[in-house]
């Protein structure tokens, strides 16, 4: 008996232990953990978003197709915290990546390997924060998120140093330190760059020393042992960081023109990350396009001398064929292009995504010619393409120079100017396409329940502010958009705003003065001293997006008919509404008093600051921001700025300009097409 007693309370233990281990917490709770993956086929990865696996086994983080967001994580939460002292343990982890564009010299934004507490990061914004932090949580401390990036794209407001870079993050998109892409050589610790958009595999090694509290970086190409030294360190405490329990994976945002790819991952706490079997790893798809497309099918050389008349017959009508489709297809080439290659489209291609230019993917008519909508067959790139009339070689290679580098420009606030085509007698630019096409349709009802809130508008502000800060002063030269209106700035399916059309655009060394040229541009956002001096210069820029503030704020177009004869300019408008502190009474009635009165206020006055008929008194666009950010306070106007203002535009003949609005909206040709620029 008593061993039968004996017996029941042992099964009893047992029963009871075999409980309590069932409910175990779901994480891993020993201090060590390892995995490692050479491809990522029959794996458990949680995919959110555009992210997915290939049947060979990469990880596609975006798809190119469109601005997709795409995240995966290691699907089991980790221990990060010593159970014994609450302090974060040491980790490394080791990962194999690639970012493959389908234009060769173009990409989006990077790609991100993090640490966060949930898998839920629904908040999180794309472009510039890769799908992890937004605009409003950026830099919170309770973010609880590190990250080590890998961007190809140079953002002002995140501090970027460069389009090319590695940066260590906590809790924000600004890196508390970062380093040129590349690697020290062992043997004479000279560096070596790496162009992390290069569409090559490369390595990257992330590693924190738990004791030391340092954070280290470092990236080879595919192949080479991990350098000694690393890119990047910052010595940072990742217990204030890091919650108890956490998740690690990959994010990526902003994927229209570039793939992300992870090709191999591994993982080590308190211990070095696995070696990553390189043999074992997927294969990239093909790279982007070559230049020339398709080769074109070659006719049979005859080899006997004698042939048929049926024969013969076959081959004229090919080779009329053949001419035909030449002829169809003919484009202008000079010698000098060659080296413009990567920027330059064949016009079979161009022919053929606009379905023959037909009308019925004509977006626009302008000034400077028809706007087609358009889709590539390879890439399935969507594409919008202007056709514009030239009849003259004089300047034509310094205007080709100029498209190629206008090309070259990278902000997410840009309408990316993709390449050009040259044809008898006309020129194609070809530019990425926008959705939800030009801001004015929305703001004078032209897109049926078009009225943008509030938050839409100050956003589509900072938006084109922080282009022309990167134009104005972040690029390699100065940009002179010249031509600043709500009809040349797009919208993308978010209702982001994107500045384009740069056919009035000048470039010139930062430093030098601009020279004297036609006068260009668009009645109502022309500069008074414009009129006087031919020269385009960012305060010119800095007047024309004056008055498209006041043009979004208050609804109304630069130049406003009061009567039928009388015409009223919109700066004149506002600036008599704030001197008699009716600023409400300025604001857009379609509104219906849903905005932010603090904001709409600065909005008019920042305004009428920009437009001031002095250039000398107009902010930079840098200030800009900073009004906008409160940073710092706008000076108060000066009285009486309107009769100077109209003074001024009588005196240096302006008035010649007003009276012609009603016949025509923009003055000047595309003269850099006739004429050179």
């Amino acid at each position: 008996m008593p061993s039968m007693k004996l017996a029941s309370f042992l099964l009893l233990k047992l029963l009871l232990l075999s409980l309590g281990l069932s409910m175990a917490p779901p994480f891993l709770a020993g201090d060590e953990h390892q995995f490692s993956y050479s491809g990522f086929s029959n794996t458990n990865l949680t995919l959110d978003g555009a992210a997915s696996i290939t049947p060979n086994g990469l990880l596609m983080l975006t798809n190119g197709t469109s601005r997709s967001m795409g995240r995966a994580f290691y699907p089991d939460p980790l221990r990060f915290r010593n159970l014994s002292d609450g302090a974060v343990q040491s980790f490394s982890a080791s990962f194999v990546f690639a970012m493959v564009s389908i234009y060769k010299d173009l990409s989006s934004n990077g790609i991100a390997m993090f640490i966060a507490p949930s898998k839920n990061l629904s908040a999180a914004m794309r472009m510039q924060y890769l799908g992890l932090l937004s605009n409003q949580n950026d830099g919170n401390q309770t973010n609880h998120i590190f990250a080590v990036e890998l961007d190809t794209f140079q953002n002002w407001e995140l501090q970027d140093m460069n389009d090319n870079h590695v940066g260590i993050d906590v809790n924000s998109l600004r890196s508390i330190q970062s380093h040129d892409a590349g690697f020290y050589h062992d043997k004479n610790g000279t560096f070596q760059s790496l162009s992390l958009d290069s569409q090559e595999v490369m390595q990257v090694w992330v590693d924190y020393h738990g004791e030391k509290m340092q954070i280290d970086a470092t990236m080879a190409p595919l192949g080479m042992d991990k350098p000694t030294r690393p890119i990047v360190s910052a010595n940072y405490n990742l217990s204030s960081v890091l919650t108890d329990v956490a998740y690690i994976g990959f994010s990526s945002a902003e994927g229209k023109i570039t793939k992300h790819y992870v090709l191999g991952w591994s993982f080590g706490m308190n211990s070095p990350a696995p070696a990553i079997n390189l043999s074992m790893l997927p294969k990239l798809p093909p790279g982007p396009r070559t230049k020339g497309g398709r080769r074109r099918l070659q006719v049979l050389e005859i080899i006997l001398p004698l042939a048929t008349a049926a024969l013969i017959l076959s081959v004229a009508a090919v080779v009329s064929l053949l001419v035909r489709r030449h002829l169809r297809y003919a484009e202008v080439r000079d010698d000098w292009e060659v080296e413009y290659g990567p920027h330059r489209f064949s016009y079979k291609d161009l022919f053929r995504a606009t379905e023959g230019f037909d009308n019925k993917n004509l977006l626009g008519t302008g000034g400077f010619g028809r706007v087609y909508r358009g889709e590539l067959s390879r890439s399935k790139l969507m594409i919008a393409v202007k056709r514009v009339s030239h009849h003259s070689r004089q300047g034509m290679k310094e205007f080709i120079a100029e498209i190629v580098s206008i090309g070259r420009l990278q902000n997410p606030n840009l309408v990316h100017l993709l390449g050009y085509c040259r044809r008898r007698g006309e020129l194609l630019l070809v530019y990425e396409y926008m959705p939800k096409g030009s801001l004015d349709k929305y703001l004078y009802g032209e897109v049926d329940n078009s009225t943008l809130s509030w938050d839409q508008r100050i956003w589509i502000i900072r938006g084109i502010a922080s282009a022309l800060i990167y134009l104005h002063e972040e690029w390699e030269k100065v940009v002179v958009h010249r031509d600043i209106k709500a009809s040349n700035v797009l919208l993308d399916d978010e209702l982001n705003a994107r500045l384009g059309d740069f056919g009035l655009a000048r470039l010139y060394d930062h430093g030098v003065e601009q020279e004297t040229t036609r006068v260009v541009g668009t009645i109502g956002y022309i500069a008074p001293e414009l009129a006087r001096t031919g020269k385009g210069t960012p305060l010119t820029d800095v007047f024309a997006f004056g008055v498209f503030i006041l043009e979004l704020t208050c609804g109304q177009r630069p130049i406003m008919q009061s009567t039928q004869d009388e015409q009223v300019m919109l700066v004149d408008w506002a600036l008599e509404h704030v001197q008699q502190g009716s600023l409400d009474d300025a604001i857009d009635i379609r509104l219906k008093g849903q905005y932010n009165v603090s904001e709409a206020h600065l909005a008019l006055k920042l305004g009428l600051l920009c437009s001031h008929p002095f250039a000398c008194a107009r902010p930079s666009m840098r200030q800009v921001i900073q009004y906008l950010d409160g940073h710092i306070e706008p000076p108060e106007l000066p009285a009486h700025q309107s009769f100077q203002a109209l003074a001024l535009m009588q005196n240096e003949g302006f008035d010649s300009y007003i009276m012609s609005y009603r016949s025509s909206t923009s003055v000047g040709t595309i003269s850099s097409i006739s004429g050179g620029r």
